[in-house]
């Protein structure tokens, strides 16, 4: 019998996958750089001197942070309302959605199929369509200048985003693990409490990053559905504080937008009389120079066209 030691297969060597290269780095580095100049340039701006803006350099040696004092000694009140509007959309938002996906996905039905059509098309609705229809019943419950109406409104579009994400995580979850805690003794809702949560925590925080993104920056719902300045989301309140700026009082573009869809309007054809013209248009509104000079020429035509109508049926009733 031969005593030699036995014959050992060769191992192949180990292949490492190829590196990517200075190239490839610098071109990531440089990618990510242009992405995130906006948002340095924005912080840059901001802690610019007040009136040093536009002549401001690449970095702020004299970095000046009375800008943010100001800011929150104005607008204090509508930061804290975003907040508490924000906050509580998303709490409600994760509330709705999280046990609604945990039953679509771990509990077949007939029909399912169609809830999650129902629920995509809810993400196609115009926001307007919404506030128009949110106004009427607010008026009639009294949700109207409160922040459970405005945590309410702003919720319906974080609802069905929330269920679409967390859906998909948490189809991926393997059925084993809800079976095994089932078999421990876990009912369904321990089990979705217990177990299927506490997995989808990424996917909790990314819908409730992003409900709370659309909460922030809504603009629409905030000037439906408040009236006063008791409840004033940021947004809303900066914009009038624009306008307050350019104009030097107070901001006329809500009412002058609203008020010729309010006002009852007839043919002038019928009027037996001529009515005098319109009111002369400042002239930094006759300007049409640019997308804003266009839109300051539509709303003064709108304005001037229910102005005459207003004017012809008090002739009409005289």
């Amino acid at each position: 019998m031969p005593t030699g030691a036995p014959n050992t297969p060769e191992k192949e060597p180990v292949k490492r996958a190829p590196g990517r290269g200075w190239p490839s780095t610098i071109v990531g580095i440089l990618l990510l750089a242009v992405m995130l100049f906006p948002a340095y340039w924005m912080v840059n701006a901001y802690l610019q001197p007040a009136g040093n803006i536009l002549r401001g350099g690449w970095f702020p040696l004299h970095p000046d942070f009375s800008g943010y004092a100001t800011a929150l000694r104005d607008q204090g009140a509508n930061i804290v309302t975003s907040l508490v509007v924000a906050l509580g959309s998303v709490a409600l938002s994760l509330g709705l959605a999280a046990p609604a996906a945990y039953v679509l996905a771990h509990f077949p039905m007939r029909g399912t199929d169609l809830v999650l059509f129902g629920v995509l098309i809810t993400q196609m609705v115009p926001g307007i369509v919404v506030a128009n229809a949110l106004y009427g019943s607010y008026n009639d419950l009294g949700l109207l200048n409160s922040y459970l109406g405005l945590i309410f409104a702003d919720s319906t579009a974080g609802v069905p985003f929330a269920i679409l994400v967390l859906r998909w995580f948490l189809r991926s979850i393997p059925k084993e693990i809800i079976e095994a805690a089932r078999v421990d003794g876990a009912g369904d809702w321990r089990a979705f409490r217990s177990v299927a949560l506490p997995v989808s925590a990424n996917a909790l925080i990314t819908a409730g990053v992003f409900t709370f993104l659309f909460t922030w920056s809504d603009f629409l719902f905030a000037l439906t559905l408040t009236t006063t300045e008791t409840v004033r989301p940021i947004t809303l309140a900066s914009t009038s504080t624009s306008a307050r700026t350019r104009t030097g009082g107070t901001p006329s573009w809500p009412p002058r937008f609203w008020r010729p869809l309010r006002q009852p309007c007839c043919s002038p054809s019928r009027s037996t009389t001529s009515p005098p013209g319109p009111p002369a248009e400042p002239s930094g509104e006759r300007r049409g120079d640019g997308h804003a000079g266009g839109l300051g020429r539509d709303l003064n035509s709108v304005s001037s066209h229910s102005w005459t109508s207003g004017v012809t049926g008090s002739a009409m009733s005289s």
